[in-house]
């Protein structure tokens, strides 16, 4: 267990609680290798045992230690000692976001651009590191006394392995993202939306979502539409107002899809706040797309196409061939055989046949050297008129360029290949796009986009743009609308969750479930569901099912407010749905508490109803003890040389350098009476000289009387002494 004073890891003395949070609490330490204050977290006592909060624990310590920036709170250490788990950070001295918004009521526009700069450069910082915040909240934000914006606990932080992750960790409701509320991925722009949030409560000074329960507001940031900020507060410029409401689009892919785009807005908002110049995403240039999954249907499909507009270029260029066969059936079997023929090639048909026909009843006059010079005439006349007509069509259709004379190439110089003007497809049908592309001599080339913006069978788009000179029979790529299947939500309300979940699944969507209390509800069975029943939502597409675990217990858990000051417990109490009572003031032993509270009348970990009254003392310091000294002091007999009638100085001193007495006196004992004595001990001294009496000698060489003076010496008696209590 964490006590002030104690040292772990053999550098860190823990010096004072500073904080307190669900899993943790924080104290100020300071850094004996490195002379320097740090903040150090401990898991505390209760969760260290439980090998999944430990888990938790490590998991933020790992995300955030690889992490080294200005605006976010460093980790310099991590470790274990004796069943304590520990985390040392960077200490930084100021308040949190939210509270500092509480003072002010909201922010200036200035202000709050400010600190979302800095915000979003230290999440971008972690964002680079593959690390997604995903609780961004002015709860984890903190100002310093210095100003400077720093983000902290990467408590459920997850280092992403790929563009997104897949979790059902949801961060506080009021600023989560309608990903995270349905229970779906959470990636990048989860965290944008979520500051896009916490912009809006710097702004106006409130969540734009609220609610009686944490599923009502899940919710809301599911189906509702973000308000504007300047709803609340008319003055706020526009350039801010869409820079939020493009951050807290339902729709991840039209938020900002980076940190960095977010902050070039920001820093231009700071210089041109009523400029209109933030990009608007067009709702039907991100429509979803989804191509069919199955490539050999796919593929067949792309063919089938593809072979069905080069059947039609061929039948519009008539590249005709003729082929020439000789019959021995009669000839009326001669002439239903050509009776199949295109209207188009009827007159090139009948002026061949008209040449080329013989008669049966002709074959008195049959001649084979004649007959062969006939058919090869009736051949090269075919082959021109054949000609004639495809060159006609083919110059019509613009299947054979030819330039004025002018222009013409030298015979026997490379022919150069002609390029065409692409037209523009967008919104035509399908047929009038191919039939359009084959008349300029491009061949169409067909994908589907599975979208509701579009009417199904029209042209979105097309792989060249309108305007764009291409060469001729370039395959140009036409993107079809696909209008995809819309399905009836079935209703799952009061359904148990595997039950809900079989019925929805079965009917082709995927569904997430989120857990919630309802003391209505049987545990286990479906809250609500959304969309909701009776809606018709596209096949695979997330049903999102609140399922119930009960009543919540209103039993809470009271924390800790001892060495906090007064209004920090208080607001400890509050936010843990419990009443502060009676608030009085007392002496404590304990220096290290002056000022702060040293008694709650409910002790730690206590589980009580909510809105249990707890009332707290205040130390204001320990307790002042006196004591008197009422004795008579007696002479000073410790040193042999004293004797009666001396004069004696005699000075009483407390400890702590009071002075009681001094005065000189040549009887004993003497008398003291004094009260009021801080201290409990004391000294007596007593000072006093001695003098020698004269001495009468004989010099035995001269045989001389000699008389020596006496001496003075100035002795000194010391004796302790201990008062008594008052």
């Amino acid at each position: 267990m964490i006590k002030i004073g104690m040292i772990i890891g053999e550098r860190y003395e823990i010096l004072e609680k500073i904080g307190t949070g669900g899993m943790s609490d924080v104290y100020k330490a300071k850094d004996h290798k490195l002379n320097r204050f740090v903040a150090v977290k401990v898991l505390k006592q209760e969760f260290s045992e439980n090998e999944n909060f430990v888990s938790k624990f490590r998991i933020e310590a790992q995300a955030a230690a690889g992490l080294m920036h200005p605006n976010i709170v460093n980790v310099y250490d991590v470790g274990e000692e004796g069943g304590i788990y520990y985390i040392v950070m960077e200490l930084v001295e100021g308040i949190t976001l939210k509270k500092y918004i509480e003072k002010k009521a909201r922010l200036s526009a200035k202000e709050a651009i400010s600190i979302a700069i800095q915000v979003s450069m230290g999440i971008e910082s972690a964002h680079n590191n593959h690390i997604i915040h995903r609780d961004i909240k002015p709860q984890n934000i903190i100002i310093s006394k210095e100003g400077k914006v720093k983000v902290t606990d990467f408590g459920i932080a997850k280092a992403a392995t790929s563009n997104t992750i897949t979790s059902n960790v949801m961060g506080s409701v009021h600023y989560t993202s309608p990903e995270q509320a349905r229970g779906g991925y959470s990636d990048e722009k989860s965290d944008i939306y979520s500051l896009g949030v916490t912009m809006f409560e710097m702004l106006t000074g409130r969540v734009p979502f609220n609610g009686e329960t944490t599923v009502a507001i899940a919710i809301k940031h599911i189906q509702e539409e973000m308000p504007s900020p300047r709803e609340f507060v008319s003055e706020i410029p526009i350039s801010i107002e869409q820079i939020v409401c493009k951050c807290c689009q339902k729709s991840p892919d039209r938020r900002y899809q980076s940190m960095g785009e977010l902050v070039v807005d920001l820093k231009q908002s700071l210089m041109n706040p009523d400029e209109d110049f933030v990009k608007v995403v067009d709702p039907d240039e991100e429509a979803s797309t989804r191509m069919i999954t199955d490539r050999d249907m796919v593929q067949i499909k792309r063919q089938s196409d593809r072979r069905d507009s080069m059947d039609e270029a061929m039948r519009l260029r008539k590249n005709e061939e003729y082929r020439y066969e000789r019959y021995e059936d009669e000839e009326e079997d001669d002439e239903e055989d050509y009776e199949g023929e295109e209207e188009d090639d009827e007159d090139i048909d009948d002026e061949y046949y008209e040449d080329d026909e013989y008669d049966d009843d002709d074959d008195d006059d049959y001649d084979p050297k004649m007959e062969r010079i006939t058919t090869i005439l009736a051949v090269v006349a075919a082959l021109l008129v054949g000609g004639i007509v495809i060159f006609i069509i083919g110059r019509t259709l613009g299947v054979f360029p030819f330039e004025s004379p002018e222009e013409e190439v030298e015979a026997g110089q490379e022919e150069q290949t002609e390029q065409v003007e692409m037209i523009e497809v967008e919104g035509k049908t399908l047929d009038e796009a191919k039939r359009a592309l084959i008349e300029i001599g491009l061949t169409p080339e067909i994908e589907y986009e599975i979208t509701d913006a579009h009417e199904e069978g029209t042209v979105i788009r097309s792989s060249v743009k309108a305007g764009t000179m291409t060469d001729k029979n370039t395959n140009v790529i036409l993107t079809v609308a696909e209008a995809n299947e819309l399905i009836k939500v079935a209703d799952v309300h009061s359904k148990s969750q595997a039950e809900a979940t079989s019925i929805l699944e079965k009917q082709g969507f995927v569904v997430n479930v989120t857990e919630s209390y309802d003391a209505n509800v049987r545990s286990g069975n479906v809250i609500s569901q959304s969309p909701e029943a009776g809606k018709e939502a596209p096949a695979g597409s997330s049903i999102t099912i609140w399922v119930s675990q009960g009543a919540e217990s209103t039993k809470v858990r009271v924390p800790n407010a001892v060495g906090m000051t007064e209004m920090d417990g208080m607001a400890i109490l509050t936010e843990s749905g419990l009443s502060v009572g009676t608030i009085t003031q007392v002496n404590n032993e304990d220096a290290a508490l002056t000022d702060k509270i040293c008694y709650q009348s409910y002790s730690e970990g206590s589980w009580v109803d909510s809105g249990t009254t707890i009332d707290l003392k205040v130390s204001i310091g320990p307790t002042i003890k006196t004591y008197k000294f009422v004795d008579n002091i007696t002479a000073p007999t410790e040193d042999g040389e004293y004797h009666d009638g001396l004069p004696v100085t005699v000075i009483v001193t407390t400890a702590d350098g009071t002075q009681l007495l001094n005065t000189q006196t040549t009887s004993f004992p003497l008398a003291a009476n004094y009260t009021g004595i801080q201290s409990e001990t004391g000294t007596i001294q007593f000072i006093f000289t001695v003098t020698t009496n004269p001495m009468t000698t004989t010099d035995p060489n001269t045989g001389d009387t000699v008389i020596v003076d006496g001496t003075s010496t100035e002795k000194t008696v010391t004796r302790n002494v201990t008062f008594v209590a008052e």
